[in-house]
């Protein structure tokens, strides 16, 4: 194999166990690298053997490298950090418990093995050409059929664009809206961080508004000088509420009336366990939404699928943002959810996950109970998270420095505010994802929760 690595001309030999020394530090050679044998390497800094030999034993000497009997020499380990260097620990968290994460291990591989296979098949000679920005047409026209079906949503197979899950969808569209000149868009006070930057990065001023029980505060908008917003409305992230009948109809009358953009961000609307159907938005004022969802919590984040469904009147604008982007999802994979879609495996697909994740729900209630006693589950019933609310006198910081310690990840309701303000107004709460861990690690997971909350409570945290 070939290696990159700047010698001293002038001292040579000392440069190469430096040169080596700086890259396994600086991870540039990750562990379970294999190095080229000392001759070749040798041969290539016009070197002695032997000398590369002896820094090969110096470094293996030090353990950053391991010679194996008849196989070679490896890169072994993780050097030291520097001193008062940061260490993230992001890699070292067992279990897992972030809000709207899915369960990995729940994929459907066999259903997506015969799709796959399906559409290699029956794929025309053009679908391994470049393809349309909007996406293949046989995805497009599954999921129109399958929105409207599900979802209760206004489309046809022209008005969905494919994209790189929803992160990409509200990126071209804020792009869209930032080239015809908007500067503002609101966002409900408590949600991703992440979906906050991407619209100032497109160069957009995310606005806050305030959430209650009936979601977002519509009435707040006029006067924001706004031009969009961003609204989660069927399951609000992450405090779990939905927007009202009430409040989805001011939200219609104001969007006509002011022209401005909805976009709506349906990432678990299939998933209510309540028996209760939150149909999507977009079919209150078609004409002004931006439908967007993935197949992320349905079949799995690595597929990298999500749509939006776009109307007419942005829809030049967003292509043309994601033509000067270069970026095009996965043509295969496209041609294979639509085989999926049209065989009914999707909707199976679905009803599983949502049979799956209410048992979790319902379970995830009871080891509360039992081992919290006093202490509300809260959000609600459906997604792949829920609300803790703490006990008086336990914070959100406590809690989360407690799980980490025992290899535990989730965060607190403030980590999901737009600004201090929001962060402040609601009593300590976690924000508890039940969807992520498999199944027979789900009791250790909630328990790791409730270890967590007891050790902020009785001052170990």
């Amino acid at each position: 194999m070939d290696l990159h690595l700047e010698l001293d001309p002038r001292r040579k030999v000392a440069s190469l166990e430096q040169a080596l020394r700086a890259a396994i530090v600086e991870h540039r050679l990750e562990p379970g690298t294999r190095l080229p044998p000392s001759r070749g390497l040798a041969a290539d800094l016009g070197l002695a053997r032997n000398s590369v030999a002896e820094v090969y034993a110096r470094l293996i000497g030090e353990g950053r490298l391991e010679a194996r009997v008849g196989s070679g020499t490896w890169v072994r380990g993780v050097p030291e950090p520097a001193a008062g260097a940061r260490v993230d620990r992001s890699t070292r968290f067992d279990l897992d418990l972030r809000g709207g994460l899915p369960d990995a291990s729940g994929f459907a591989r066999s259903a997506w093995g015969r799709a796959v296979a399906r559409a290699l098949a029956e794929a025309p000679a053009a679908a391994f050409a470049y393809g349309a920005p909007e996406g293949a047409l046989e995805l497009r026209r599954a999921l129109a059929e399958y929105l409207a079906r599900t979802r209760g949503v206004v489309t046809g197979a022209e008005d969905v664009v494919v994209t790189h899950g929803f992160g990409e969808l509200l990126s071209l569209v804020a792009r869209a809206l930032a080239a015809r000149g908007s500067r503002r868009i609101a966002v409900e006070a408590y949600g991703h961080a992440s979906h906050r930057e991407v619209l100032a990065a497109a160069g957009l001023d995310p606005v806050p508004v305030a959430l209650d029980a009936d979601g977002l505060v519509v009435e707040r908008l006029a006067g924001l000088g706004v031009d969009a917003v961003l609204v989660t409305p069927a399951h609000q992230f992450p405090t779990g509420v939905p927007l009202s009948a009430r409040r989805r109809a001011a939200l219609g009358e104001w969007a006509r009336a002011s022209g401005a953009v909805v976009i709506e961000d349906d990432y678990d609307g299939e998933f209510r366990f309540d028996g209760r159907a939150i149909g999507a938005f977009q079919a209150l004022a078609p004409s002004q939404t931006v439908y967007g969802g993935t197949a992320s919590k349905s079949l799995s984040p690595a597929l990298g699928i999500g749509w939006g469904v776009v109307p007419s009147t942005l829809r030049d604008e967003v292509l043309a943002q994601r033509r000067l982007s270069g970026s095009a999802t996965d043509a295969l994979s496209q041609l294979a959810l639509a085989a999926l879609v049209a065989a009914g495996d999707y909707d199976r697909a679905v009803r599983g996950a949502r049979l799956r994740y209410r048992a979790r729900r319902e379970r995830f209630e009871r080891l509360i109970a039992d081992g919290l006693p006093g202490t509300r589950v809260a959000g609600l019933e459906a997604g792949l998270h829920c609300l803790l609310e703490l006990p008086d006198g336990v914070g959100e910081a406590d809690v989360e420095r407690a799980g980490a310690a025992i290899g535990l990840r989730y965060g607190g309701l403030a980590g999901y505010a737009a600004d201090a303000v929001t962060a402040g107004s609601r009593p300590p709460t976690m924000v508890v994802g039940y969807g992520a861990p498999p199944e027979h690690r789900f009791d250790r997971a909630v328990a790791a929760v409730i270890a967590s909350v007891e050790a902020a409570r009785t001052g170990l945290a």
